[in-house]
């Protein structure tokens, strides 16, 4: 009993020792075909050409930074609602998938360079609030609202302003049905998109 007293008590003196920051973040979100280097230059240099008309979305959040004591890791959780569109082909149908999220991932970090350049990966959950959507003649029924992903990116801080840039990949995938009554035609679509997002935050 007094091993777990001693125990919380550390823990309990680590927490209050640990450096907490809160920040906005504000992002720009595009689909991308993988995590690799040359799939994330192609997304910019796509949207760079044009002039942003590539994009599927943004989000907007809150994020905290809890530096943990005597390391150069911290905890990175986040709240975001996330908006973008996706499409995708099935079969000789294009669909048009539309998505409006609570985020919320929970990342762990290390500090490379102090606090001004820092690397972080981790869990995304994720509800979507969007349902009965319509796309051309397709109407939605059903779709699984609750998703798991991970996320992984870096951060450069300069004063109190935040370059964010990040990936997001799938744990577990979007699965809807989009119906033609006229057609008498029934889609399942199964998906997750990946995506890419680059923004700016404010670190208070």
């Amino acid at each position: 009993m007094k091993k777990l007293a001693l125990i919380l008590a550390v823990g309990a003196s680590s927490l209050m020792m640990a450096q907490v920051g809160f920040g906005f973040r504000t992002n720009a979100v595009l689909n991308a075909s993988s995590s690799s280097w040359k799939a994330l230059k192609s997304s910019v240099n796509e949207s760079i050409s044009e002039k942003g008309q590539n994009l599927s979305g943004f989000n907007v959040g809150l994020s905290a930074k809890v530096d943990l004591p005597v390391t150069s890791l911290f905890v990175m959780p986040e709240v975001y609602f996330t908006h973008f569109t996706n499409k995708t082909k099935v079969g000789d149908v294009e669909l048009k998938a539309q998505y409006n999220r609570f985020d919320v991932p929970v990342l762990l970090g290390y500090n490379i360079v102090g606090s001004t350049l820092t690397a972080f990966t981790g869990s995304v959950a994720s509800y979507n609030i969007t349902s009965d959507s319509k796309f051309s003649d397709f109407q939605e029924k059903k779709s699984k609202a609750f998703t798991m992903g991970y996320q992984f990116g870096v951060n450069v801080k300069l004063s109190n302003y935040v370059l964010n840039a990040r990936y997001e990949g799938a744990f577990s995938k979007d699965q809807r049905k989009y119906i033609d009554e006229v057609a008498n035609q029934e889609i399942q679509y199964d998906n997750r998109p990946s995506l890419f997002t680059v923004g700016l935050g404010y670190q208070f």
